[in-house]
């Protein structure tokens, strides 16, 4: 967690205190446009702080699709990271005795038992410590791959007393180009390293899906051209000419304008085409909402007053509506996996110190529901200062969803247009709300009339809103 459409394309991007209109908003439930993908990934698993946190009946409810293992605030930062489990770099990776899994063994079994896949980061924890003690270089490329290779036999082949939990994605190390906080080394090194451990577990293990290098910065836009950064740039020509394995590449963002992620998708997968690589997977594994796109609250020089407000916009209901805007905007981008950071209780968490579900939680919440109705139909494009839309019916056509968020500010009243949906009978809604004072509470109820339409004055900004849709039920 360093904090720092191709062609012309972000004008969006100087928009982002634009004003939303009210606006008519038809949803057509006879037009389908595909499924709604589950890209809630999330970073963090449910155990927090020496477990006296808990969060499984949380992640439980948001059946988060792939939870990413990086800054693990369990036993003290003491799991997950190379040197937690093999303390002694002078030991010999090929003897079980020289591991330390408990730890580990224990985070990830939270994890399993709730259902949700890993990503495992082969790597350390960051450091913003004036003195770096984990984030260099391995003395010895080759043995840190080996001691790679027997993490992976204890978590998927059962070596060392180990599991079979069928982790299939392994990222090697986490943002390289983040110095000196994830890396004290050279460029050079850590693309070393990178092809050294990808090579060494694919030849072991061809299925297993290896990625990295889950960059800081994979680029930025200068005057509505995408400019990769010269570390994305030759991390790829190496994989390339090297034919180095590249399953997945992952890159991060945090962002104070939630249109960016689908124009950053774009011009990531076009990098990467361009470079060969078009069956790789790309995946956003880490992304906030950024206030201001200012990482000063989070520095020494912010503690306080300052960081209390900035963590309350990322945590209330403007965090909310941006990450349920996020999630919808994805949705037509070309990202296969998004990981927020994170779904645990750090600094950046959608939990508070003590466990409690902040509004970024029930905004996921809101958008595992409406996974429920996962058959996509039409909605309106959600363009800068719009509301954001996304709608589905079930397989069974017994019951249709809306997910709306409200991120720009509103004036007047939207109303949603609703047509095609599958009853003779008209139907019966629910509306749940997050905003300033509710918690994805239901709010109203009442039966659709006849002309489809629904004013929604609850999309007050910043808000998410979802409605539920059934037939009435037959007397």
């Amino acid at each position: 967690m360093t904090r720092k459409r191709t062609g012309k394309v972000v004008a969006s991007l100087l928009i982002s205190a634009a004003m939303a209109h009210a606006a008519e908003l038809t949803v057509d439930f006879s037009q389908s446009v595909g499924v709604i993908r589950p890209l809630h990934g999330a970073n963090g698993g449910p155990l927090c702080y020496r477990g006296l946190v808990d969060l499984s009946a949380h992640h439980s409810e948001l059946g988060l699709p792939l939870i990413r293992l990086h800054d693990v605030p369990w036993a003290g930062f003491d799991a997950v990271d190379v040197s937690t489990i093999f303390r002694d770099f002078r030991n010999d990776p090929g003897k079980p005795e020289n591991y330390d899994f408990a730890s580990t063994d224990d985070y990830l079994a939270a994890i399993v038992k709730g259902g949700s896949p890993i990503l495992y980061r082969l790597g350390e924890s960051i450091e913003h410590t004036p003195r770096k003690y984990r984030v260099n270089p391995p003395k010895d490329f080759a043995k840190w791959a080996q001691i790679c290779c027997g993490i992976i036999r204890h978590y998927n082949e059962g070596w060392a007393g180990g599991f079979h939990h069928d982790i299939r994605y392994w990222e090697i190390w986490n943002e390289p180009d983040g110095k000196p906080a994830m890396w004290t080394g050279t460029d050079d090194q850590s693309l070393e390293l990178y092809e050294v451990v990808a090579k060494t577990i694919k030849r072991q293990w061809p299925k297993l899906k290896v990625g990295g290098p889950a960059l800081a910065s994979a680029g930025n836009f200068e005057n509505g051209q995408f400019q990769p950064s010269q570390y994305a740039l030759r991390f790829l020509q190496r994989c390339r000419d090297n034919k180095v394995p590249l399953d997945f590449f992952s890159w991060h963002r945090y962002s104070n304008d939630p249109l960016e992620y689908a124009l950053r998708a774009r011009a990531v997968r076009e990098l990467l085409d361009s470079h060969g690589f078009k069956t790789t997977e790309s995946h956003l594994n880490e992304w906030n909402y950024l206030p201001n796109s200012d990482w000063k609250p989070l520095t020494k020089a912010g503690q306080g007053v300052m960081r209390d407000q900035w963590l309350a916009q990322i945590q209330g209901s403007t965090g909310a509506a941006f990450d349920a805007r996020v999630l919808i905007s994805l949705q037509d981008a070309p990202v296969d996996m998004a990981n927020i950071f994170t779904a645990d209780n750090q600094v950046l968490g959608m939990f508070s110190f003590s466990g409690m579900p902040q509004k970024s939680y029930y905004a996921f919440k809101a958008f595992r529901n409406l996974l429920d109705t996962p058959r996509r139909v039409r909605t309106p494009s959600c363009g800068a200062g719009q509301l954001a839309v996304c709608a589905g019916l079930d397989s069974a056509d017994a019951h249709a969803s809306i997910l709306m968020s409200s991120f720009y500010p509103v004036t007047g009243v939207p109303e949603v247009v609703i047509r095609g949906l599958p009853w003779k009978t008209p139907a019966a809604f629910e509306l749940y709300l997050v905003d300033a004072t509710h918690n994805l509470d239901l709010v109203r109820r009442g039966t659709l009339g006849t002309d489809g339409r629904m004013p929604v004055s609850e999309l007050a900004t910043p808000a998410v809103v979802l409605l539920k849709f059934s037939a009435p039920a037959s007397k």
